[in-house]
């Protein structure tokens, strides 16, 4: 029996680690390398899980084919996902429909009436924006940040974590303000891609040095972004700190589990669970407010 080493090269650092945890899971230890002659990156294990090991890499391609819309936009394989310009649509409309009597006075963030058991409001005042400017700049971080989140974790597991963080950011602008307000804005989702983003270093967490440096220097432009973003006096800082801080709470499990996030049946599941809590909450919300 051969018990020498084999090489499965890599496109790519990335794939290299995302191939890396595919074959952990399956109980195949390798080492991911580095060409010293030209560059390239490729998986080092032992001969004898060879065919087990590009068993599992076909069938994770198989279960993860790479969606039209994501692209890679550098050399390292960080995919950007298009599918963001399809939420800055929804958004716009969003804002279009606020020109309907009654409709964001339906959605926004009322800490009364969550109080009052109003709970839609928590995910309905992330569709809802003051003016132009407040959604323009919204839609535009959000289509950069919303894009690569979705890239990183997949398109309907970035989408659902991203908007759940804005709600929670919504709900700890509830549970922690010390008087009655009211908001509205995209801009807690917003932070929560970017917690989601902060995070996504986790996914080449190995016990080396290394690796442990790059977690840090995530971690650390991640914080950076959200001071520089996040903290501006005139934002509601407490929605964008706990959109900031879910994302992170969430990214990390999905970073860890990065094989797992980016299968399409799970990403087909969190876009429709994205869909219903977009289309129950403003429901009731409507339902609501056209009561006498």
């Amino acid at each position: 029996m051969d018990t020498g080493l084999a090489r499965i090269p890599a496109r790519s650092r990335q794939q290299a680690m995302d191939w890396s945890l595919v074959l952990a899971s399956q109980d195949i230890e390798v080492t991911i390398t580095r060409s010293q002659e030209d560059g390239s990156w490729g998986l080092l294990l032992a001969q004898p899980d060879l065919r087990r090991a590009l068993d599992s890499i076909r069938q994770y391609q198989l279960e993860n084919r790479g969606w039209p819309w994501q692209q890679a936009v550098s050399g390292r394989g960080v995919l950007f996902d298009w599918a963001s310009l399809a939420w800055v649509a929804l958004v716009a409309l969003f804002y279009f429909l606020e020109g309907q009597r009654g409709f964001r006075s339906a959605g926004y963030m009322d800490t009364a009436a969550v109080t009052h058991g109003q709970w839609w409001r928590l995910f309905t005042a992330v569709w809802l924006h003051a003016d132009v400017g407040h959604l323009a700049s919204n839609a535009a971080f959000g289509f950069i940040l919303l894009g690569f989140a979705m890239g990183v974790h997949g398109t309907g597991t970035g989408l659902l974590a991203s908007y759940l963080a804005g709600a929670v950011g919504n709900v700890a602008s509830w549970r922690l303000s010390s008087m009655p307000h009211i908001s509205l804005g995209a801009s807690g989702m917003v932070m929560g891609s970017l917690g989601l983003l902060t995070v996504q270093s986790f996914s080449w967490w190995r016990p080396t040095r290394h690796a442990l440096r790059l977690i840090l220097l995530g971690v650390f432009g991640g914080v950076m972004l959200f001071v520089l973003m996040g903290l501006s006096p005139e934002a509601d800082v407490l929605a964008h700190l706990g959109g900031f801080v879910s994302g992170v709470a969430l990214g990390i499990p999905l970073s860890l589990a990065a094989a797992t996030a980016r299968k399409s049946w799970i990403n087909l599941g969190s876009g429709l669970a994205f869909a219903v809590l977009v289309i129950l909450p403003w429901w009731l919300a409507l339902s609501h407010a056209a009561r006498p």
